[in-house]
């Protein structure tokens, strides 16, 4: 036991919380915005001309057009963060256009929606580009074997920082006036910049201590550098094509993240489209939250143990179950219980995920294939929350749109026993 403390305290190095410390920065975006107060800010505020079906479907449309957008980039981000070694300053780079959206915010009138869902596209956008270097950064942070650990607990970080300052929006939320705020729309407003801040103010550890692998690089014009980018693009899909169990992880990986990712997004705007109150959504969410951080941990720990293929089965299958409790809940203790099921596994399949890929990734070609990862993630967030939208208006019922989910995890954990995974 004292052996196995000491080897913990070894994986949990300065470098390594403080790469961790990103997770807890962006993930109040991905709590307060994304999962939060954005869904039913929109509906209730700027979209409040348009009908449940119609917010709800816009919002879909939202997730989905970001996704696109990181599709059309990711690959040739990865490339670009390769040949210059500047990951961490490309990360800054989208980070602030995540800060710079999320704060805008602040500024739009009630009914002006498509000025808000551009500004969401662009805070989503921001997200999911940092994340790219992000996850990239891990490999030089972790060894192979401590990576599932390491993964697992830069998730904690994100469910217990994301979740703090949630809490503190949500206080902000019901006693506006202790805050000195007018009104609920002034604190949700206020919600927004500090997630702006938060999120800018904790990406200072990374940019300090994490130390990105040098190397050299012969200095371009920028279309030279376009051209090496789009070919090493090029080269990289072709390879990854060979690399078929890598392959055909990419597949089961996009069939059952654009689930997880589109129940993260759309979850509220179902809570609220069943008859739930504002303030019920939110204890979920906080719950989600509070249940997932060491959940995670645990998650990863267990995978250790039982191997990383089997805990996937498992966070895949209570998913499914999931879909099928979408259809049965009419009341908010049946939400709750949903919201508790979530936060168990939610984090934990994302983290054994970035830990199985990493181990599949050629030397010297991280964040190229990490570019790839998060391409496969984010274009699967195309596919999903537009068809929970889509068929939530198509229905008028809410429920259709959850059990359509089932055509994405169903292949997914047929198509993840078709993967050959290096147990650590």
């Amino acid at each position: 036991m004292l052996k196995e403390m000491k080897r913990e305290k070894k994986i949990l190095s300065k470098e390594v919380i403080s790469w961790a410390f990103y997770d807890w920065a962006n993930s109040a975006f991905a709590t307060t915005v994304m999962a939060g107060f954005f869904p039913l800010f929109f509906k209730s505020f700027w979209a409040s001309n348009l009908t449940d079906a119609e917010s709800t479907g816009m919002l879909g449309i939202a997730n989905s057009l970001s996704g696109l957008l990181i599709v059309l980039i990711a690959p040739f981000l990865g490339a670009v963060a390769d040949i210059t070694f500047k990951k961490k300053y490309l990360l800054v780079f989208f980070m602030i256009i995540g800060t710079g959206s999320t704060a805008s915010f602040f500024l739009i009138q009630q009914g002006d929606w498509i000025l808000a869902m551009s500004g969401y596209i662009f805070a989503c956008i921001g997200f999911s580009g940092g994340n790219i270097f992000y996850d990239s950064l891990i490999i030089n942070v972790s060894s192979e074997q401590s990576r599932n650990k390491v993964s697992a607990f830069g998730y904690a970080m994100g469910y217990l920082g994301g979740g703090l300052l949630f809490v503190l929006n949500v206080f902000m939320y019901l006693q506006p006036a202790v805050f000195g705020l007018a009104s609920e729309v002034d604190a949700i407003l206020f919600s927004f910049l500090s997630v702006a801040v938060w999120w800018s103010f904790f990406t200072l550890p990374l940019i300090r201590y994490v130390k990105e692998k040098s190397g050299l690089f012969e200095k371009t014009s920028s279309m030279n550098l376009i051209k090496k980018s789009f070919f090493r693009v090029v080269q990289t899909f072709r390879e990854i094509r060979e690399y078929k169990n890598l392959f055909y992880f990419l597949i089961a990986y996009w069939l059952y993240m654009d689930g997880i990712d589109t129940v993260v997004r759309m979850a509220l705007a179902f809570g609220a489209d069943i008859g739930l109150a504002t303030s019920e959504l939110i204890v979920a969410l906080i719950i989600t939250q509070f249940v997932g951080f060491p959940a995670t941990i645990g998650f990863g720990f267990l995978a250790d143990r039982y191997g990383l293929k089997l805990l996937l089965y498992v966070g895949i299958g209570m998913y499914i179950c999931i879909c099928f409790g979408g259809l049965v809940i009419s009341s908010i203790y049946g939400f709750y219980i949903m919201a508790a099921i979530i936060g168990l596994v939610q984090g934990g399949v994302q983290s054994v995920s970035r830990a199985v890929f990493s181990t599949m990734i050629p030397e010297g070609k991280d964040s190229e294939f990490f570019g790839f990862y998060n391409l496969v993630g984010k274009s699967a967030v195309i596919f999903g929350p537009a068809m929970v939208g889509i068929v939530n208006y198509l229905f008028n019922d809410p429920r259709a749109g959850i059990i359509s989910l089932l055509i994405l995890f169903i292949p997914g954990l047929l198509m993840l026993r078709m993967v050959q995974i290096k147990e650590q």
